[in-house]
């Protein structure tokens, strides 16, 4: 079977060729001897020679094979062009028409596109590392919530003290929001993500090491850790803004915010099977040395932008970039003009209400299926990874729907208007209807059908970042995702306090009203136009 072709140095062009080539090459270098006294005759059989090789590369594509040459020696042309040579050195000499270059630099040489370029397009490299960073972000994240009960024990820490552990994540995770909008938008997603993923996973590691030392050590390294986490989601929305054309950006966040809830599922599937083989510290070292594999991958393939990439083809740039030029990176971030923009605080409100009731569901939901449906721990644990499940599966169906109404003619604003509407009134709908189910499994139903529902978000307010304003799309996220994390603290603390002095009727009714809230701010104020350039 044919593979590859041959490589040569820097300035080598390529030659693929077969038997046929291999003849008609000869003859070129023979003819060329004993012509080599009359330019236009030279020139007329190297535009001959390069028609067939241009003919025999065509026809080679078309079947999707390469030709495998192992020429002795190779030459270059006084055009500049390059060919390769089966003929002997002292059959190849003729009136310095042909300048021998050394032996040693012959090496295989690559075609046009090689089956990985032709088979998988580059931005999707990005959009594929960008999920294994979102899957590592959140099973670094949530190892704590199933290591913390071990921990407890053998450092008899109270409630109290639990919560505050949990909770000193968000400290950091908050300090670096808009910070790592503002360092991915002037200096590249590639550099700020890199940093973040290589940063949450040295704290990930350093868990174990820091209870040991004691518990200011632990909530300072667990504060670090949300630091590295806080700048994922800004850089990430950085590199999809300057890779993914929008006919393709509901289907790349979504795959990629699939990656979170994933890693949820795998971080609660993988940790307590470690901490009962190897120990409660066996989950920190195992996950935090994946960081390391990951950013090995992303040194090699990723890159800020595609005009960084000195593989990337003419055509999938032309794809990527849809007839305009990359621009410069920011410099300054026009503050003022961008909290002027309607749009802008459309995302803002409406990250706020959509985290309201995600994180409340998220972080509580084993409470209400052990306080209200009655089931035990356990139960309660493999039940809280369904809504991830379901979430990881919809948010793909969603990114599907969104790029093809966008494809068949749709407006952006429309679709991203119809999305998030069904990731709002969806929620609101099942959480309504919890308190007239009858059952447990109709309850587990709704809370499942709930969270799917609002995995169409991904399709809705969290692509419409870089609809509005894709230079500053990492600012946009982190603007907005300050909002979502201040809904997830103050929304679990009110939680808390409902239950106390309510039900669990009131703590839906909340959330429900946020929901309609949002569903009339973000169609009355949201676009999918830009408005900031």
């Amino acid at each position: 079977m044919a593979i590859g072709g041959l490589i040569s140095n820097r300035n080598l062009g390529s030659f693929i060729g077969s038997g046929n080539n291999r003849a008609m090459l000869s003859q070129e270098l023979c003819h060329r001897k004993s012509n080599a006294l009359c330019p236009s005759h030279q020139q007329r059989h190297i535009s001959s020679l390069q028609a067939a090789t241009l003919q025999h590369e065509l026809g080679h594509s078309r079947r999707g094979f390469r030709c495998f040459l192992l020429p002795t020696r190779l030459f270059r042309f006084k055009d500049n062009t390059s060919r390769a040579s089966y003929k002997s050195s002292e059959e190849s000499q003729g009136a310095g028409a042909i300048d021998p270059l050394p032996y040693a630099e012959a090496i295989l040489v690559q075609g046009n596109a090689s089956w990985w370029q032709q088979q998988f397009p580059r931005r999707w490299v990005i959009v594929l590392l960008c999920f294994a960073s979102f899957l590592l972000c959140n099973m670094d994240r949530v190892n704590m919530s199933v290591a913390i009960l071990p921990m407890s024990q053998q450092y008899n820490w109270n409630s109290a003290t639990v919560g505050l552990i949990q909770s000193s994540f968000f400290w950091g995770y908050l300090l670096t929001q808009i910070l790592g909008g503002i360092w991915a938008d002037k200096y590249g997603g590639k550099v700020v993500l890199g940093f973040g993923v290589v940063w949450w996973s040295i704290a990930t590691v350093m868990t174990p090491i820091a209870a040991k030392l004691g518990l200011p050590f632990l909530l300072v390294v667990r504060a670090f850790m949300g630091i590295g986490e806080g700048v994922a989601m800004p850089a990430m929305n950085n590199m999809l803004s300057k890779w993914i054309p929008v006919s393709e950006r509901s289907r790349s966040l979504a795959l990629v915010y699939s990656g979170m809830y994933l890693g949820s599922v795998t971080g609660l599937g993988f940790s307590p099977m470690l901490i009962q083989n190897f120990g409660w510290p066996s989950v920190f070292y195992s996950f935090g040395s994946l960081g390391s594999i990951w950013f090995l991958l992303w040194l090699k393939y990723a890159y800020s932008s595609p005009k960084d990439d000195p593989e990337l083809s003419e055509e999938e740039k032309k794809i990527i970039l849809g007839g305009s030029k990359p621009r410069e990176p920011v410099t300054v971030i026009p503050w003022k003009l961008i909290l002027s923009k309607p749009p802008v605080w459309a995302l803002i409100i409406s990250h706020f209400c959509h985290n309201w009731g995600t994180f409340i569901l998220l972080t509580w939901m084993p409470t209400y299926y052990n306080q209200v449906l009655k089931f035990n721990l356990t139960e309660s644990g493999l039940l809280c990874v369904l809504p991830w499940f379901t979430m990881a599966v919809l948010a793909n169906v969603g990114g599907w729907i969104a790029d093809t109404l966008v494809s068949r003619g749709l407006s952006i604003t429309s679709v991203r208007k119809i999305m998030q509407s069904i990731g709002f009134l969806g929620p609101a709908f099942f959480l309504t209807q919890l308190s007239r189910v009858k059952t447990p499994a109709m309850a587990v139903l709704c809370m499942a059908c709930s969270q799917g529902a609002d995995a169409f978000s991904q399709s809705g307010l969290y692509s419409n970042h870089q609809d509005i304003g894709p230079r500053y799309a990492g600012v946009l996220l982190g603007l907005s995702n300050t909002a979502g994390v201040l809904a997830g603290v103050f929304g679990t603390a009110a939680t808390g306090y409902i239950l106390q002095r309510g039900s669990w009727d009131d703590v839906f009714k909340v959330a429900v009203g946020l929901y309609l809230i949002g569903t009339l701010v973000w169609n009355l104020f949201a676009t999918g136009e830009k408005v900031l350039d």
